[in-house]
């Protein structure tokens, strides 16, 4: 018996000058190139997932303090798995095998299911499309819930973005275009604290709503009062000096955006990459209920995200 790869199955799509590669175990974007270049981090289809890259973050995105919340008068204990912060991070469908229901050469559903669970007892069906185009590619990501009382419910995805190669101190030569109007502030264990405005807080040290160089920046904070186009869309670009780089769009599914910049990975990966993670809802929001979306019993919801490459 052939087994797959340690990210699980693997699925190849392709239009015009895109291709992408989607592993199995997380539905997770293990890589995307434009014209031959990487617009992601990627990682290996035999390879344990590195840092959540490419990974979908449900039922809760980043980090959820103590893994205890309380929701309809019921106390809740989640797994700890970041030591460091005593939290619950990123959810439970990123090690979660998911299977292909539909496929072509640029397309492909993926289906898994968040089991009911100490600390999450509700079963949630995840059915996740990537589809590629001449546009980019698009990721399509539907929850239903599958259970008899409503489920709390929080998204997010985790693409390590590029604008050159993935090397250490990449993204101090880099130009960062975000949306976010504020930002949440954290403590020393990531958790939020405060939400400010960029133009008021430090000077302005986190506003990119412009774009401009993120030279000594540090940054691993959510973002909010999202500017959008006339159809909705929110919009953060990663580019080079010379105009190339990666831009991703989300639609208001998500009103919240996490970026960070790598600088608590070590070696080459320090700062080689920039994390934009548009999510539904900001860190610990099973605590502090702030755009916690409820799913009602047979109720689904969609999600949607596009990455491309600048030229």
């Amino acid at each position: 018996m052939s087994l797959d790869p340690l990210s699980g199955a693997q699925h190849t799509l392709r239009a015009g000058y895109y291709v992408a590669h989607i592993a199995g175990v997380g539905a997770s974007l293990r890589s995307l190139t434009y014209r031959g270049r990487d617009l992601v981090v990627p990682f290996g289809a035999d390879e344990l997932r590195p840092a959540m890259r490419g990974a979908i973050l449900a039922p809760w995105p980043n980090r959820t303090a103590e893994g205890r919340y309380r929701i309809a008068g019921q106390d809740h204990q989640l797994v700890i798995n970041e030591i460091d912060t005593n939290s619950a991070s990123h959810g439970l469908a990123a090690w979660l095998r998911f299977d292909a229901i539909r496929q072509n050469l640029s397309a492909v559903t993926l289906r898994g299911w968040i089991e009911p669970q100490p600390g999450y007892p509700w079963r949630v069906r995840l059915d996740a499309t990537y589809s590629i185009g001449a546009d980019g590619l698009l990721l399509e990501v539907e929850a239903t819930n599958e259970s008899a009382t409503h489920a709390p419910f929080g998204i997010g995805i985790h693409p390590y973005l590029l604008a050159g190669d993935a090397k250490r101190r990449a993204v101090d030569q880099w130009t960062l275009q975000a949306p976010g109007a504020e930002v949440l502030l954290t403590d020393s264990r990531s958790l939020p604290t405060e939400l400010v405005p960029v133009d008021e807080h430090r000077g302005g040290v986190y506003d990119f709503r412009e774009g401009r160089m993120i030279e000594e920046t540090v940054l691993n904070h959510a973002f909010t009062g999202l500017a959008r186009d006339r159809n909705g869309v929110a919009r953060a670009c990663l580019t080079a000096s010379d105009g190339t780089g990666t831009e991703i769009t989300w639609d208001e599914s998500c009103d919240w955006v996490q970026i960070y910049t790598a600088d608590e990975s070590i070696g080459a990966d320090r700062r080689h990459a920039v994390a934009v993670e548009p999510q539904s809802c900001p860190p610990d929001a099973l605590n502090s209920g702030r755009d916690l979306l409820m799913i009602a019993p047979g109720e689904s919801m969609r999600f949607a995200w596009r990455v491309r490459g600048l030229a």
